[in-house]
C-alpha cells in the first residue's frame, strides 16, 4: 500500500527493465551510547496517536471528513520544493531515506578490508555516486558504447536486437519482458511480454488535446537530449520520434483495460508471436534479453501487439535509430554528468509534476542504492528499526483482521454458499509476510565500484535480470519479497496469493505499540484491510487461494459483484479535481481496497474490544478515533501537474477522495458524526457501495 500511489499489483510491475520539511543530511550514528538525530526516528501524534490539533472542526464532519480531520494541517503543510507533493508516506519515506544514509555511512567505515561484503558494496556505490566531480568529468562518455551499438544497427531486426538489451541495461524497447509466476500454474516461472515505448506518462498525453501543450514540451525534450547525445538533425529527428510513439499510443491498451487478469492472458509460442505480430525480429528480440531458448511465453496486451509490430515496421530505420538514443539517454541520463541531470529534471519533475529544485545528491544516491541492492541495505535497516516485538504484535492484528473477514463474507446477503466457500478458502491460504524477508539476496556476482556510477547501475540491472533467468526451470520462490524493507509501502500480490508489509511502513503514525488500539485499527489496521481486500477486488477475485487465474464464482454471483462495484466506480467518477475527473473504471480496484480495508478493520477492532465498551478519549469515541486516524492518515498535498498526471496513470484516487469517497459508504460513519442528510457527503442507505 503506497500512501504515495497506494499499492502495487506487483506480479506485474517488479521487473520491467525500460527503466515534509526539506530533509537535512543525517548525522551518521556512531554509537549506542549517542542519541539518534531528531531525523531518525519515527513523528508520533499526540499521547495516543491522533494529531487533535490539526483539525478543522469549524467543517462538519458530514461536509468534508477529510477537512475535519485534517485541514489545519494541510493549511499548514509546505510542499518541499523538490517534492511533487507531501504528506504522511512522504514523512515516513523521508525517515527512511535519512535512516538508511546513516546506515551507508557506517558501511564505508566498517567493510574497511572487506571489499566483497554486501556492506561495501553498497558503500562503494554511494561513493560512485557521490562522487560529482568524476561523473562531471566523464560527460557522455559513459554512454558511448550503447549510441555506438544504435548507429551500428543496419537493419529492424539489428534494433529489435537492441531491445532486447533493455531488460539488462539501458537500451529502450517498444515491447518490455519480465518473469513471473504463471497465473494459470503459479508454482512455475513464465516469460510476460508488454506493450511499451512510450516516454510521456501514459497514452492520453499522446492522444488527448489537454495534454496538447506537455506533448510539444516533450518533443523539444527529445530535442535537447538527442543535441546532447551529439546525434544529428535532432529537431527533425525529435519531431520523427514523437510521431511515432504516438503512433504507438494509438496502439495501445489504456491502463483501464489493462487491468483485467483474464484478458492479459495470452499464452503464445514464440513462432505462432512471430505469425501473429509479423514485423517484429521476436526470436532476436529473445535471444538478445538472454531468454533464446524460451519457446513459449504470456502476451499481455495481445490485440495490440500486431498493431505496434506494423508501426515498428514502417517506420524509417534513421527515426527508430533516433528513438533508441533518446531512450538510452533519457533512461541514463540520471548518471550522468550535471547537464544531463538538469535536463531530465526539467522536463521529468518540473514540466510534468511541478517539483521546483532538484533533490540533494546524496538522497538519489539513497534511492539507487535500495534500487539496486536494497536489501543489503535492508539488513541493516530491520537490525536498527524493527525490534521484533513489533513483528509479532502485527502478526497478530493481521490475525484479527482475518478473522474480520472472514465473518464479512460468511454475513454477505448477496453472495451463495458456494462462492462464499471459495472466498472463505481462498482467505484461509492468503500468507502474511511482515518486516522483511526470511532470506536475504545474494549480492556476491554483483561487481560494484567506487569509480563507474553509470557501470555500477548497468551491472545490477544485468545482475537481476540474470538472477531471474536462471531461475525459469526451476519452482516458484514464494520467499522472494518485491520491495525492500525500508520502503514505506505494501502490496498485494495475485498469484502468490499474499499480502507483504515492509518494517519502514508498520510505524507511527500507522503503527504505535503505545497508540490507542482505535487509532491502530483505524491506521495499520485499515491498511491491511486495504491489502487483504485487494484478494477480493474486481482483478483479485479472479484468482484462487493458489493464486491460480480461475473463476471460482457463481454467475449469478459474479453478476451482482459487478453491480456493486459499478455503483461505487460510478460515485468515484463525478469526483473531479484539478479540472478533471477520476477515472472510476481505471481506480477501482483501489477504491474497492480502500472500502474493504476500512470496514474489516472497524469490524476487527470492535471484535478486539471483547464486549466491552470503548473508552472515551478527550471526548471523543472509539468509533471517532478509529475513523479520524484513518482519516489522519491520508493528509497529503500535490502540486496541480502532479495530480493531472496521477488522474491518468494511477489506479489510486486522489488522497482526499480516499477519505471522502470511502466513509460515505460505511454506515458505522454516520451515527459516529451525526451525520445528516443535509450534509454533504451523505448517501442514501440504498445508494451506499455495499461490496464486502
Amino acid at each position: 500500500m503506497n500512501r504515495l500511489s497506494l499499492c502495487l499489483l506487483i506480479s506485474a510491475a517488479a521487473a520491467l527493465a525500460a527503466g515534509p520539511m526539506q530533509a537535512q543530511e543525517a548525522t551518521p550514528a556512531s554509537s549506542a551510547k549517542t542519541a539518534p538525530s531528531p531525523s531518525l526516528v519515527p513523528q508520533r501524534y499526540g499521547d495516543y496517536g491522533l494529531d487533535l490539533a490539526g483539525r478543522d472542526t469549524s467543517v462538519r464532519p458530514g461536509d468534508d471528513f477529510n477537512r475535519y480531520a485534517n485541514g489545519r494541517y494541510l493549511d499548514a503543510l509546505k510542499i518541499p520544493s523538490d517534492r511533487a507533493g507531501y504528506g504522511v508516506n512522504y514523512v515516513l519515506s523521508e525517515l527512511s531515506e535519512n535512516q538508511v544514509h546513516a546506515i551507508l555511512a557506517d558501511m564505508a567505515k566498517t567493510s574497511v578490508g572487506q571489499p566483497n561484503s554486501d556492506q561495501a558494496k553498497a558503500a562503494a556505490f554511494y561513493k560512485a555516486f557521490m562522487d560529482e566531480g568524476r561523473v562531471n568529468a566523464l560527460g557522455a562518455k559513459p554512454m558511448q558504447p550503447g549510441l555506438a551499438a544504435i548507429r551500428a544497427a543496419k537493419t529492424r531486426d539489428d534494433l529489435a536486437g537492441l531491445m532486447g538489451e533493455a531488460t539488462h541495461g539501458f537500451q529502450g524497447s517498444i515491447f518490455g519482458l519480465y518473469i513471473d509466476a504463471n497465473p494459470k500454474s503459479p508454482d512455475r516461472y513464465a516469460v510476460n511480454v508488454v506493450q511499451s515505448g512510450l516516454g510521456l506518462p501514459d497514452r492520453d498525453y499522446y492522444l488527448k488535446p489537454a495534454f496538447a501543450e506537455k506533448k510539444a514540451k516533450y518533443q523539444a525534450y527529445v530535442a535537447r537530449m538527442l543535441t546532447m547525445a551529439g546525434w544529428p538533425d535532432a529537431e527533425a529527428e525529435a519531431k520523427a520520434v514523437v510521431a511515432y510513439e504516438t503512433a504507438i499510443a494509438e496502439a495501445s491498451w489504456t491502463r483501464a483495460e489493462r487491468r483485467d487478469p483474464e484478458k492479459t492472458y495470452n499464452p503464445f509460442t514464440v513462432a505462432a508471436l512471430q505469425t501473429y505480430a509479423p514485423g517484429f525480429a521476436w526470436a532476436r528480440f529473445l535471444k538478445s534479453a538472454g531468454i533464446g531458448g524460451v519457446t513459449n511465453v504470456i502476451v499481455n496486451e495481445r490485440s495490440a501487439f500486431p498493431k505496434i509490430a506494423a508501426v515498428f515496421s514502417r517506420t524509417p530505420l534513421s527515426t527508430l535509430r533516433a528513438w533508441a538514443a533518446f531512450h538510452l539517454v533519457d533512461g541514463s541520463a540520471a548518471y550522468l554528468s550535471e547537464p544531463f541531470v538538469t535536463a531530465r529534471f526539467d522536463f521529468r519533475s518540473k514540466e510534468l509534476s511541478g517539483v521546483e529544485t532538484q533533490r540533494d545528491r546524496w538522497k538519489r544516491a539513497v534511492a539507487a542504492i535500495d534500487g539496486a541492492m536494497g536489501e543489503a541495505v535492508g539488513k541493516a535497516y530491520v537490525e536498527r528499526h524493527f525490534p521484533p516485538e513489533a513483528k509479532a504484535k502485527i502478526d497478530a492484528l493481521v490475525g484479527d483482521l482475518k478473522v474480520a473477514m472472514a465473518a464479512r463474507i460468511r454475513q454477505l446477503t448477496w453472495m451463495s454458499p458456494a462462492t462464499k466457500a471459495e472466498a472463505l478458502k481462498k482467505l484461509s491460504k492468503l500468507t502474511t509476510k511482515v518486516g522483511y524477508p526470511d532470506r536475504w539476496k545474494d549480492y556476491s556476482a554483483l561487481v560494484v565500484r567506487s569509480d563507474d556510477l553509470y557501470g555500477n547501475v548497468e551491472r545490477a540491472e544485468a545482475w537481476d535480470w540474470r538472477r531471474q533467468v536462471l531461475r525459469l526451470n526451476k519452482p516458484v520462490d514464494r520467499s522472494e519479497w518485491f520491495m525492500n524493507p525500508q520502503t514505506a509501502n505494501a502490496y498485494y500480490n495475485p498469484v502468490m496469493n499474499e499480502v507483504v508489509f515492509p518494517a519502514a511502513e508498520l510505524q507511527p503514525p500507522f503503527f504505535d505499540p503505545k497508540a490507542d488500539p482505535a487509532v491502530n485499527y483505524g491506521g495499520i489496521g485499515s491498511v491491511i484491510g486495504h491489502e487483504i481486500t485487494h484478494g477480493f477486488d474486481d482483478e483479485g477475485r479472479k484468482a484462487d487461494g493458489d493464486g491460480r487465474l480461475r473463476n471460482w464464482w457463481t454467475a449469478e454471483d459474479g453478476k451482482k459483484f459487478e453491480a456493486a462495484a459499478k455503483t461505487l466506480g460510478a460515485q468515484y467518477s463525478s469526483y473531479e479535481v484539478a479540472g478533471a475527473h477520476i477515472n472510476g473504471e481505471l481506480t477501482m480496484g483501489e477504491n474497492i481496497a480502500d472500502l474493504g480495508g476500512l470496514l474489516i478493520a472497524l469490524d476487527a477492532y470492535h471484535l478486539s474490544l471483547k464486549g466491552q465498551p470503548a473508552p472515551v478519549i478527550d471526548g471523543l469515541t472509539g468509533d471517532q478515533r478509529f475513523f479520524l486516524a484513518f482519516g489522519q492518515g491520508w493528509r497529503d498535498k500535490r502540486r496541480d501537474e502532479a495530480l493531472r498526471q496521477q488522474l491518468v496513470s494511477d489506479p489510486h484516487s486522489p488522497e482526499q477522495f480516499r477519505v471522502d469517497g470511502v466513509v460515505r459508504n460505511v454506515g458505522a460513519w454516520y451515527p459516529a458524526f451525526d451525520v445528516k442528510p443535509d450534509q454533504k457527503l451523505y448517501l442514501k442507505p440504498e445508494d451506499r457501495a455495499r461490496i464486502w
